[in-house]
């Protein structure tokens, strides 16, 4: 259990350093964090509901802290360069999370062209149908990319560290809040980048 935590801080810690600088993206990260919180709840009673919430607020305000606002140059306080960073990316890096974003934006096309999935599912008779049907779609995607890339990192590395990383995916919402609930006052403050490293950087 002692090695089992201590790979979850060493995680949460490279992912915090590594690409959490902007106080922008921290601020995104707190939406974020709070959405998911709320599809949390929501998932017992509403899962196509849950599915919205987390696709539509949590997943995308998260992605777009890191893709539009967190530094990608050389990382002067880690001493690490952006392709190194992403080179040792335990979960999904940018790469990855374009393919998986990508599939998330064209699941609703796709089902609008081809409404029985080939077969799969009843197609959809009303607009409340179809999106009730997109929402189960994302549902299943979100659940298949964690039980993929955490199978994936079985391979790539060990159990554990897949373990770890499923178990850090499901708590960052909670641990995001507790990390990130003063990143919209340092950003008013007109602090860009947090400052616990913006001396660092200079």
């Amino acid at each position: 259990m002692n090695a089992f935590l201590q790979a979850l801080r060493t995680q949460r810690w490279d992912d915090h350093r590594y690409y959490h600088h902007s106080t922008i993206n921290q601020s995104l990260h707190l939406l974020s964090a709070s959405s998911f919180v709320l599809a949390y709840v929501l998932l017992f009673t509403d899962p196509v509901a849950a599915a919205l919430v987390a696709w539509l607020v949590g997943m995308t305000s998260r992605q777009a802290g890191h893709f539009f606002f967190e530094p990608k140059g050389y990382d002067q306080v880690n001493q690490a360069t952006h392709e190194h960073k992403e080179a040792i990316k335990v979960g999904y890096n940018l790469r990855r999370k374009v393919v998986l974003m990508s599939v998330w934006a064209l699941s609703p096309l796709m089902l609008w062209l081809q409404p029985d999935l080939f077969g799969w599912v009843e197609p959809a008779t009303t607009t409340e149908g179809f999106v009730q049907q997109v929402g189960m779609g994302w549902l299943l995607l979100g659940a298949g990319g964690l039980l993929f890339r955490t199978v994936h990192l079985f391979f790539l590395q060990d159990v554990m560290t897949g373990v770890v990383w499923a178990t850090k995916i499901f708590t960052d919402p909670f641990h995001d809040i507790h990390l990130y609930h003063r990143a919209p006052l340092h950003l008013m403050r007109g602090h860009l980048l947090d400052p616990a490293t913006e001396s660092l950087r200079r």
